[in-house]
């Protein structure tokens, strides 16, 4: 099973790769919130389309995008694939929900019919040009239309030629079970943190994305900016260990050193 953890920005996705991730996940969550914006459907796809070639020019390893709902019918399909493959991500995923979407996680989500999904996925596999590119179908209709449904079209959209399937808005470890167990022949996808890695491989999960590292930097960020405003200082950077280890990290001093050889 492959681990991907949720990033938005290239120094993000560059840390995913320095800490041994084989791939990372541009979250459409994080992509809107980079922007200052709930995950609502306020981001189109040129704004993602341009982040993924930012996390995809920054790191080596494949990068999974979130592609929302394919920003409209089969047509728009098609160009949103085009565009991300264009930026270099290696696979996409498409849901069914309404546009506007929202977060897979909040409630009031609606979904399209399931035959205009199906639709959308068979015009994303046309769309691609790279037989390589991973075509990842979602389905946000547990918690509007059960089980039963969820299932249906995860089937259907595997039919249709999605590479791997996606149920989205797991809330318990009860929940992924039953999802583990409905969809077991099926290669599937698991967004979220209620258990270990090993324990999602174990039953039979192809990809697991993770958002928890996304929580913690905010909130470390939060600390910080709180810390400066009350106290004038942020005692952990003090020292200036922090910012060098930054600035190595990025590669300032080989740029320098590159720079050097075309100096007159």
């Amino acid at each position: 099973m492959l681990l991907a953890p949720f990033v938005y920005d290239g120094m993000q996705a560059r840390l995913a790769e320095a800490a041994g991730f084989e791939a990372v996940y541009m979250t459409g969550f994080g992509t809107a919130a980079a922007r200052g914006l709930p995950d609502l459907g306020f981001i189109g796809l040129a704004e993602m389309a341009a982040n993924a070639r930012i996390l995809s020019e920054a790191v080596a390893v494949p990068v999974i995008c979130d592609a929302d709902t394919g920003y409209g019918n089969a047509l728009n399909a098609m160009r949103t694939v085009r565009e991300v493959e264009a930026a270099g991500a290696a696979a996409l995923h498409i849901e069914d929900q309404v546009w506007p979407k929202r977060c897979g996680f909040f409630e009031g989500k609606q979904v399209v019919p399931r035959a205009e999904m199906e639709a959308k996925v068979r015009a994303a596999v046309d769309a691609r040009s790279d037989p390589d590119l991973v075509i990842i179908a979602r389905t946000d209709a547990l918690q509007p239309e059960g089980w039963d449904a969820a299932e249906q079209r995860a089937r259907a959209y595997r039919e249709a030629g999605a590479d791997l399937v996606f149920l989205d808005g797991i809330h318990s470890v009860e929940d992924l079970d039953v999802y583990a167990e409905r969809l077991h022949d099926l290669p599937c996808v698991y967004n979220g943190q209620l258990l270990t890695p090993r324990e999602v491989e174990a039953r039979g999960f192809r990809l697991q994305i993770h958002i928890g590292t996304l929580p913690v930097a905010w909130r470390a960020m939060r600390d910080a900016l709180e810390e400066l405003r009350r106290t004038g200082a942020v005692a952990e950077t003090q020292d200036g260990r922090a910012f060098a280890e930054l600035v190595e990290f990025l590669g300032v001093r080989d740029a320098l050193e590159r720079a050097s050889k075309y100096e007159t």
